[in-house]
């Protein structure tokens, strides 16, 4: 690694304040993401604000019937706690999804979002990258790309979001609550994340200094009617080939509102308005889930190794949506094994 200045922040004020004080600063949480880039060079930031204890660890009920998860409350202090088990089942199983139990431990909510979306070439500081570098190329596209992008991709980029938080959130439709040197405002979670277009450097919308503070839930969890479903290589510390997140309300056997996220198919978290519209008022039967999975996958594209993943998307859609519907509580982990 290379040198770097330090300094740990007592509050928001003060952490926005450091970071615009320091050129080529870095917001630093449980750095779980960030350390691994700067072992690796990919990230060198010059300066580090650390933001892991701001009193910003809570989680409390919004006076709208919500509930608010602070950006520095840790990845498994949020999954176990009752209110999201209980209110928000769909949050706790993805979140038990990803990484391992010493890195749930470290990482904080804030920092899952602010994660970096995955590809082997990103990585490798030898291979050009446009991510790394603007305009260098993609060295993904026509080279190996089993775990790339098949949905929102663009000839500038095909890397994933590696997140199983953000799949469940996409589903959840949280707001993201920021402050940054011009002040306070909020995102819609939806907004938060970026498809990689010609610009494939930036993964989300926070402009220069934001800081995250919460997570703001709406009311609904959907805690009768989820699945979340991973799909990946090996049963543990394995990003997504493909996963999905679905939340219904269901009135007797026919479908009333639906939510549908996936993760591991796109450069962010990929929710599909339009699959939900299509399965509102329809009965929950094989032949609506497979129709309305066939529709999320229509404008997949396959780079070669990843061809695979269209038909794996749409077969894990139809499943997590019949588990949903039946009110199947027990998490969904399919082990895949390596190819």
């Amino acid at each position: 690694m290379y040198p770097f200045t330090y300094s740990r922040a007592t509050d928001v004020a003060d952490a926005v304040r450091d970071k615009a004080g320091h050129d080529g600063s870095a917001y630093i949480g449980g750095g779980t993401n960030l350390i691994d880039l700067m072992k690796m060079n990919v990230e060198q930031p010059a300066h580090l604000t650390n933001v892991a204890k701001l009193p910003l660890s809570k989680i409390e009920d919004l006076p709208d019937g919500g509930l608010r998860l602070g950006a520095t409350a840790t990845n498994s202090d949020t999954a176990w706690n009752e209110q999201v088990k209980q209110r928000y089942p769909l949050l706790n199983q993805a979140i038990l999804a990803g990484a391992s139990p010493q890195l749930r431990n470290a990482a904080t909510n804030g920092g899952n979002l602010m994660q970096r979306t995955r590809c082997y070439y990103f990585y490798d500081i030898a291979t050009p990258c446009n991510k790394r570098e603007p305009g260098s190329g993609c060295s993904a596209i026509g080279g190996y790309n089993r775990i790339h992008a098949i949905l929102g991709a663009s000839e500038a980029c095909i890397a994933t979001h590696p997140s199983d938080m953000c799949v469940a959130l996409a589903a959840l439709a949280p707001t993201v609550r920021v402050s940054g040197p011009n002040g306070e405002r909020t995102i819609a979670f939806e907004d938060f994340h970026r498809l990689p277009g010609e610009q494939p450097e930036f993964d989300n919308t926070l402009a220069e200094g934001e800081l995250i503070t919460s997570l703001d839930l709406p009311e609904k969890g959907f805690a009768k009617h989820f699945a979340y479903l991973k799909l990946r290589d090996r049963h543990s510390y394995a990003f997504a080939l493909v996963s999905v997140a679905v939340g219904l309300e269901m009135d007797g056997d026919t479908i009333t509102e639906a939510r549908l996220a996936l993760g591991g198919v796109a450069h962010k978290p990929w929710r599909d308005k339009s699959a939900e519209e299509m399965l509102k008022g329809q009965p929950a039967t094989a032949e609506t889930f497979g129709r309305v999975a066939a529709h999320v996958v229509a404008n997949g594209v396959g780079q070669g190794s990843n061809d695979f993943k269209i038909e794996l998307a749409r077969r894990a859609i139809v499943r997590a949506l019949k588990q949903a519907a039946e009110g199947q509580q027990e998490a969904g982990d399919v082990y895949l094994g390596g190819q």
